[in-house]
């Protein structure tokens, strides 16, 4: 398991992204000019469709002001920083990146909710944080890289309160080996898909229960279709945070999706009792 976390911490290194993005945000202005959310969300939003999967996922969640809300797999912070302007929740986002995690306090000091939102290095294995703590858990593009899904939606599990809500929108497989790289990893080594169903299978066996779940393969496909038709992408873009190559690994995501390889999981799970909980393992 450490060698897997490791690999994919390295993926995601990012060395030096901080002062990436200091150079890519002189496009919005001035470095006192506070920026938007939304300003951010072309290189922020770590994930197909971008903001508008965040905002759907959030609303699928049903997310309110009074919710303490946690990010597992934040990023540089994106998803947090738009639920924190959107619905006047508080978040907390853990990354296994340490950069990344940097990053993301350096925008929200640029976007003025350092005191809304809280970033941490950490793994979603190993969450640091007591017990019904939690609201809401949202999971957008992670689980690809994690291999002990029963150990991760346990840990999820655990720190939601009684009736919380767990969101999770992932890429599945679909069938078929995925050409390789893609956004979350460079060659199957750190690759570790479920199918749609056996992501449900295990979700529910950690002790939840469903409570809407829709395949969003179809819309992420013409998503990808819009954006080839667009041309080049805006700038600054996902590129300042993930190389050179995040151009190819987009291709290749687009291209497992049209070609039937992989598929788009949005759902939203609910914090079984423990009773329910128990015959859910029991099955």
């Amino acid at each position: 398991m450490n060698d897997a976390l490791d690999g994919v911490r390295d993926h995601y290194r990012a060395t030096g992204l901080t002062e990436r993005l200091k150079v890519a945000r002189a496009a919005f202005g001035p470095e006192d000019q506070p920026l938007t959310p939304e300003q951010l969300a072309a290189l922020d939003q770590f994930h197909t469709r971008g903001i508008a999967a965040t905002a759907e996922l959030a609303a699928l969640a049903g997310i309110t002001s009074d919710m303490s809300v946690l990010d597992i797999g934040s990023g540089v912070g994106g998803p947090a920083r738009f639920l924190a302007a959107t619905y006047g929740c508080r978040v907390t986002g853990i990354d296994l990146s340490e950069p990344f995690v940097d990053a993301a306090r350096y925008l929200s000091r640029r976007t003025g909710q350092s005191e809304q939102v809280s970033f941490h290095a950490g793994s979603g294995l190993d969450l640091p944080f007591d017990g019904n703590c939690f609201d809401a858990v949202l999971l957008q593009h992670v689980a690809m890289n994690i291999a002990d899904r029963p150990r991760l939606y346990q840990e999820i599990r655990r720190v939601l309160k009684p009736g919380g809500r767990f969101a999770t929108f992932d890429v599945v497989a679909n069938g078929g080996e995925p050409h390789y790289p893609v956004p979350w990893a460079r060659t199957p080594a750190t690759s570790f898909l479920l199918t749609a169903d056996e992501t449900h299978a295990a979700i529910e066996q950690a002790g939840f229960s469903t409570l809407a779940s829709q395949d969003d393969t179809g819309t992420a496909k013409a998503w990808f279709v819009q954006l080839r038709a667009s041309g080049s992408p805006s700038s600054p873009n996902l590129g300042v945070v993930m190389g050179l190559d995040f151009a190819q690994l987009t291709t290749n995501l687009g291209r497992n999706l049209m070609e039937g390889r992989l598929g788009i999981l949005t759902a939203v799970f609910e914090k079984a009792s423990a009773k329910t909980a128990n015959h859910l393992e029991n099955r």
